[in-house]
């Protein structure tokens, strides 16, 4: 079974040769552990890979370097304060100062990605990954780049006020997101991803109603877009989001990459064979204070609540304070508890 078909078999409930796997990672990783990262990889390679592409129109606003001690400019003019190397820093410094959003030409919508080379990417398709599952390089992230560009408190009053150039903004930059996603869902890539950190560490970051009304149609765009071109709908957020959980269901979203031991895995049990668990182990405390013995028994009661017969990724995030002989048996105890 390649891992193409392992996948595809675990999104849809059809009993996978094993549970599927990726590992992310920062530079971090390779830093400070690269050998112990080769050799995992070595034994345990990824089924799942993000394809990437360069730019026929290169980036306009780009300078330095994300994970870097410094200042890094990303695409849409945000600047970025970093004090870790090899991890990503935080905005300090809105683009966007005014509370009625005068000032929000600072802000650059990069319309360079649409100039993104479908033919590098079709041809990477093969390269990187012709027998594997391959995911886009393309992420919206609507809810955390209004974050960056306005500041979050700044946001969350905005979001009650409502300024009439914020909306403006909002759609604008939804429609973006939308052509960016339509054209990534012609390429041979077999999943889109998006993202947004929703979460605090036991509550949503807004009022559910509030997410509902302003960002879940935003979402149902996302996925109806994959859907429509065959393709599944893949999302990250971090925190606790067990509220939004019956949501993304409804939606159709085909896989979820969430923070679930923060949020309890007894409490996602309802949501058993609805949607595909995409990971994680806990990376707050297990991953860096546990032992290979707490890992295992933290991933056979994943299993044991949540595996239907497919339906759970064996995603693992090897980032900062990781010892790397957790990350191993991460993917030593999916692989026992799941190959046949």
């Amino acid at each position: 079974m390649t891992s193409y078909e392992k996948v595809m078999r675990t999104l849809n409930g059809e009993d996978p040769s094993s549970a599927g796997r990726q590992m992310w990672l920062l530079p971090w990783t390779f830093d400070h552990y690269k050998k112990e990262h080769d050799a995992i990889k070595e034994k345990y390679p990824d089924d799942i890979v993000h394809i990437g592409a360069s730019f026929k129109t290169p980036p306009v606003m780009v300078k330095g370097d994300p994970y870097e001690v410094g200042q890094f400019v990303d695409d849409w003019g945000c600047v970025f304060t970093n004090v870790h190397k090899g991890i990503i820093g935080e905005v300090r410094t809105p683009l966007v100062k005014d509370e009625d959003w005068e000032d929000v030409d600072n802000v650059h919508i990069p319309y360079e990605w649409l100039t993104f080379d479908v033919e590098e990417v079709n041809k990477n398709c093969v390269l990187y990954g012709k027998d594997k599952f391959k995911l886009s390089g393309a992420c919206p992230r609507p809810f955390e780049r209004l974050q960056f560009i306005r500041g979050s408190e700044n946001f969350y009053v905005d979001l009650m006020l409502r300024p009439e150039k914020m909306m403006t903004f909002i759609k604008k930059m939804h429609e973006f997101y939308c052509e960016l996603l339509e054209k990534w869902a012609k390429t041979d890539v077999d999943g889109l991803t998006f993202m947004d950190d929703w979460g605090s560490q036991n509550s949503l970051l807004i009022n559910p109603a509030l997410w509902r009304e302003m960002f879940k149609p935003l979402y149902k765009d996302y996925i109806d877009i994959a859907h429509s071109h065959g393709k599944k709908a893949f999302m990250h957020s971090d925190g606790y989001i067990l509220d939004i959980y019956p949501d993304l269901i409804e939606l159709g979203l085909d896989a979820v990459n969430s923070q679930i031991f923060c949020m309890g895995v007894e409490n996602l049990a309802p949501f058993k064979g609805k949607i595909t668990f995409w990971g994680e182990m806990d990376r707050q405390h297990l991953l860096v204070e546990g032992t290979p013995e707490e890992i295992e028994k933290a991933v056979e009661k994943v299993y044991n609540t949540l595996w239907d017969h497919g339906k759970c990724i064996a995603q693992c995030e090897f980032g900062p304070g990781a010892k790397p002989e957790n990350v191993e048996a991460v993917y030593r105890a999916w692989e026992r508890l799941t190959s046949r």
